[in-house]
């Protein structure tokens, strides 16, 4: 009897050392299972969130050519004009595409080092839209006044924005920095401008004294005949930096005459200013350009201009003042202001 006695007493120990150990496996299990849930749970709660966020950042961008819904920040930028590849590089980003450029091709030699992986999608006037989609762009700027036409098969491509003109680089910055989500940077780049706009001013009157205002011109000689830019990048800028224009050249500024094209060197006298900032251009006819300088130049009519008689005359740089259109020349533009004038920056 005892030894049964003993191995019934030894089996129910066994039989309770079993029951723990189960009751402990079937504990780990409802952890594991619980753990499994919570982590179910946060990542799906995770992944609402984040929807959530994608939904909140949707952004209603109106433009020259209507209204177009932006999600997120784009990472894949094309632009299709000078100023707008010049305004991403200012706000921090190298367009996966762009056009190339008027002169210094395929990139203007101050932007060069920034686009250097940057695929020529193109002419300004004709950009390439089989190139363009090859690049799966999340976002196209492009000009109303360049890419009418083809703004629809554009936004096929990728949502798509536009500026009316090329030349307004305030508003590009400010159309890009919404499109890009990029705001608060592009309002310290207009800021700094500001800033820059009103030192000058400063600067400059109190040099001149009662001579400022200073009416200026800008002359372009071309092949077969010579320009002013009344208005326009340069013209604009001008105005903003307190330059005035001549009687004549703000009559025409205000029926929005931007340039004004002489084929006769009858019209000379329309050039007058204070001072003149003249480039040379037409690609591939440099001679040719050089001979219309030359017999311009040396007309009587010429040498009775104001700025002729005052030796006000500054030959510029045309890619800072007429063919790149960003913020980033436009500084450029702005500092050799500064040399001219010969003021502290």
């Amino acid at each position: 009897m005892s030894a049964v006695t003993y191995t019934v007493g030894n089996n129910k120990k066994v039989f309770s050392l079993f029951a723990v150990l189960f009751s402990f496996v079937l504990f780990l299990a409802g952890c594991g299972t619980q753990q499994g849930k919570d982590q179910t749970e946060k990542q799906n709660e995770s992944g609402q969130s984040e929807q959530a966020a994608d939904s909140n950042d949707i952004r209603e961008i109106t433009h020259a050519m209507g209204t177009t819904t932006i999600e997120g920040t784009p990472k894949r930028i094309v632009t299709l004009y000078q100023g707008a590849t010049d305004v991403a590089v200012a706000l921090g980003v190298q367009p996966v595409g762009a056009v190339e450029s008027w002169v210094e091709k395929p990139m203007y030699n101050y932007l060069k080092d920034d686009l250097e992986d940057t695929v020529i999608v193109g002419e300004e006037t004709q950009p390439n839209l089989e190139e363009i989609a090859k690049l799966k762009p999340d976002l196209i700027i492009a000009s109303k006044l360049r890419h009418e036409k083809i703004y629809d098969q554009l936004s096929q491509i990728a949502p798509t924005v536009t500026h009316d003109t090329v030349f307004k680089f305030k508003d590009t910055v400010e159309l890009m920095g919404k499109a890009m989500n990029k705001e608060d940077q592009a309002s310290e780049l207009l800021s700094d401008w500001e800033h820059r706009v009103d030192d000058f001013k400063t600067k400059i009157s109190a040099k001149l004294g009662d001579e400022w205002p200073i009416e200026a011109s800008v002359l372009n000689f071309r092949a077969d005949h010579a320009r002013i830019y009344v208005t326009g990048y340069a013209g604009d800028i001008l105005d903003e930096l307190g330059f005035v224009r001549s009687a004549y050249q703000q009559e025409e500024a205000e029926k929005g005459t931007v340039v004004l094209k002489l084929t006769d060197k009858e019209g000379i006298p329309s050039m007058n200013a204070d001072v003149f900032f003249y480039f040379l251009s037409d690609p591939g006819q440099e001679e040719a350009v050089q001979k219309t300088y030359d017999e311009w130049t040396n007309h009587p009519l010429w040498k009775n201009l104001d700025a002729v008689k005052k030796g006000q005359v500054y030959q510029i740089d045309e890619v800072a003042w007429n063919m790149a259109g960003g913020i980033l020349s436009a500084n450029d533009m702005l500092d050799q202001l500064y040399e001219h004038f010969d003021l502290e920056k």
